[in-house]
């Protein structure tokens, strides 16, 4: 009964007070191997090496709530994520691009549990903290594990460029890979299904920005130890509602259960 639950069944909605998305760059040989069935590794070429990404998005939700509640009994929360790009095809042949969650950490008791019931997104809890000052926004990220901290600043001013190493041509490619895109992909290993959860939000205007990483141990381990991990883009966007629908079942074909 537990799987049937964690098909993402209660639709949700909130207010973005703040997102900062770090996309970091791997040869894409180092993450097909997080790909659960039915999913392709989105990719980007450059120079004859092809790039699987992974992004680090960190979130200051407001009013998160199902979305048949009011925003007075929504709860304010602060949330980072785990994703690998990544794209779904349809017998049809539509192709959706999206995500696959990893790993999530909240300071909520409560958003962990129920994450961790009604979803597949691997909720962890941490100790959590954003601060904003001037145009300097700051999130905090200490895991019980120590396998996802955390420390980056981000300078909200001025006009940014591409980080130094950055595979993309251009500040249009990188927006492709900006995070979070419509969908997240989440895999049912007891009847070979994936669920497929679309997002929907306001305005979405995503800005480059310049980041200082001083601490990230997610990279550390796993597929990733041993790995050179390149910031590829860093975008922020602030003063967005956004949503999630209830989770659509598909086959690993692509195909609507």
């Amino acid at each position: 009964m537990k799987h049937l639950l964690r098909r993402h069944p209660i639709p949700l909605r909130t207010h973005f007070a703040h997102s900062l998305v770090l996309t970091y760059a791997f040869p894409a040989d180092v993450l097909r191997p997080l790909l659960t069935p039915g999913l392709e590794l989105d990719t980007y070429t450059s120079d004859g090496q092809e790039y699987g990404f992974a992004a680090v998005a960190l979130v200051d939700l407001r009013a998160l709530r199902p979305v048949f509640a009011p925003p007075v009994l929504g709860t304010d929360q602060l949330m980072t994520g785990y994703r690998v790009f990544t794209r779904f095809r349809t017998p049809g042949g539509r192709t959706m691009r999206g995500l696959r969650i990893l790993r999530s950490d909240t300071s909520s008791p409560v958003l962990a549990l129920g994450g961790n019931v009604l979803t597949r997104y691997h909720y962890q809890l941490a100790g959590l903290r954003c601060r904003l000052t001037g145009d300097r926004l700051e999130f905090a990220v200490r895991s019980r594990d120590a396998a996802a901290d955390l420390l980056v600043a981000a300078d909200l001013k001025g006009t940014a460029t591409l980080p130094e190493d950055s595979p993309f041509a251009s500040l249009r490619d990188a927006r492709r890979f900006a995070g979070p895109l419509p969908y997240t992909f989440e895999y049912e290993p007891r009847d070979d299904s994936v669920t497929v959860v679309k997002a929907f939000r306001t305005r979405w205007e995503p800005r480059p920005v310049d980041v200082e990483v001083r601490r990230l141990t997610f990279f550390e381990h796993g597929v990733f130890t041993g790995t050179r991990p390149v910031l590829a883009n860093a975008f922020h966007v602030a003063g967005v509602d956004y949503g999630w629908h209830a989770g659509v079942r598909h086959g690993t074909d692509g195909s609507r259960i």
